[in-house]
């Protein structure tokens, strides 16, 4: 069975247990417009699915602002505050870990997280996203004071919430090798790891409220990473057991008039 075929099944499994598979998409490391951004937005608005814009605020620069006023599928979120490494050399890049004093890091993401609001208004969704998706709990722990309503890391989440006030709703398909040249994974690994969370979630194995993460970096995907893409967002949505989510609609931040992009109608 082809790759493509593996996930059609998939889905029509959802479909006659009557189920919807929601997804969604998660891009990291925004700072700037650039041919690499434009190329996503366009992806996302031909498609017309939703996708969160993870922006690093120290390094935002004012051409973001501009490439995002017309961008009606995009909401951005706020990723880390410099994605700058604080850990010791020979250990995994941290930002959010306790190598220094943790009401530092949480001070500075509060600053963040206004710096984002006041530059994109509504567009903005109060949701932090870790660099290297690594955070310890006791940041974890203080971003509900800091202001932030959700935390998306990388894999099935252990809890809803994991702590008042906080929603997790995590990624959980990279379409990098990030250790093999930063190269796209390939189309089999990719529906593979797709298949295998969204069975998951259909069998109960994992948190079947969970919706399905797509990660992206439009600044490292490849003309094959961007071919899947598109591809990926034309199949799913013509499947009635597919919906695409708003960053709102997956964290359960919004009201009852948050637009969910659901399958076209056939």
């Amino acid at each position: 069975m082809s790759a493509w075929r593996r996930l059609d099944a998939e889905l029509d499994a959802w479909h006659a247990a009557s189920r919807r598979a929601g997804l969604w998409c998660r891009d990291d490391d925004a700072c700037r417009d650039s041919p690499a951004l434009n190329r996503l937005l366009e992806i996302v608005r031909d498609a017309e699915v939703p996708v969160a814009l993870a922006v690093i605020p120290a390094l935002m620069e004012p051409s973001l602002v501009d490439a995002l006023t017309q961008a009606r599928f995009a909401t951005v979120v706020q990723h880390g505050y410099a994605h700058r490494n604080y850990a010791p050399p020979g250990a995994r890049n941290w930002e959010l870990g306790t190598h220094r004093p943790v009401a530092q890091s949480v001070a500075e993401l509060a600053q963040g997280r206004v710096g984002l609001e006041r530059s994109f208004g509504p567009r903005f969704a109060a949701v932090l996203v870790p660099p290297w998706n690594r955070i310890d709990p006791d940041v974890i722990e203080r971003l509900p004071d800091a202001g932030f309503l959700g935390l998306s890391t990388f894999g099935p989440r252990a809890a809803l919430c994991p702590f008042p006030g906080l929603v997790q709703c995590n990624a959980h398909v990279d379409l990098i090798a990030w250790r093999r040249n930063r190269a796209f994974i390939g189309v089999e690994a990719a529906i593979d790891r797709l298949v295998d969370h969204l069975r998951s979630r259909r069998e109960r194995a994992v948190d079947p409220s969970e919706p399905t993460g797509i990660l992206t970096h439009h600044l490292d995907l490849d003309a094959a990473g961007w071919q899947f893409l598109g591809d990926l967002f034309a199949r799913t949505r013509e499947h009635a057991a597919a919906t695409w989510l708003d960053v709102h609609a997956a964290f359960g931040t919004g009201s009852a008039e948050t637009p969910v992009i659901s399958a076209r109608s056939t």
